[in-house]
């Protein structure tokens, strides 16, 4: 079993950021969304808003370059859509340290126990879940079986 820490997901996005993979990534996901920062911000790993200056200028540069086409959605992207999404990442992200806060969350120990109860939860749910198939399907074992088929008379 592959233990992942907190350090080893902080050790990646200091080598991922800056680099030729994310460069990739970024101007990938510039393509597949046609310019669409919302999607590009969504999908581009260990991103978060307030990278969004950088990955602006590195496509900006690459589509000075000719790396990449300029399009539209891009290009002449609204002031009033950058703040709606600045402003919905922030009410996201105070969700998100409420949400913390109420379980109870601090350190990676903390985690560890809310995924294992989540996980005992899930087991108890399948296992009453196959409860019921049994007790709904598996009493008789006959019924709903195949019939022979018929004879065919000459």
């Amino acid at each position: 079993l592959l233990q992942i820490t907190v350090k080893d997901i902080e050790d990646f996005e200091k080598s991922y950021k800056g680099s030729e993979e994310e460069l990739a990534d970024i101007k990938a996901a510039y393509m597949d969304f046609e310019g669409d920062m919302d999607r590009i911000m969504e999908s581009v790993l260990c991103v978060d808003y307030t990278d969004e200056p950088r990955i602006r200028q590195i496509l900006e540069q690459a589509i000075d370059a000719g790396e990449v086409p300029s399009h539209k959605a891009f290009v002449k992207e609204s002031k009033q859509k950058m703040t709606a999404r600045k402003r919905r990442v922030e009410k996201e992200a105070k969700e998100a340290e409420k949400t913390k806060d109420e379980l109870g969350l601090g350190g990676e120990d903390d985690l560890k126990a809310l995924i294992q109860s989540r996980n005992k939860d899930r087991k108890k749910e399948m296992d009453d879940f196959l409860a019921q198939l049994e007790a709904k399907y598996g009493s008789n074992a006959k019924k709903g079986g195949r019939k022979p088929a018929a004879k065919k008379g000459k």
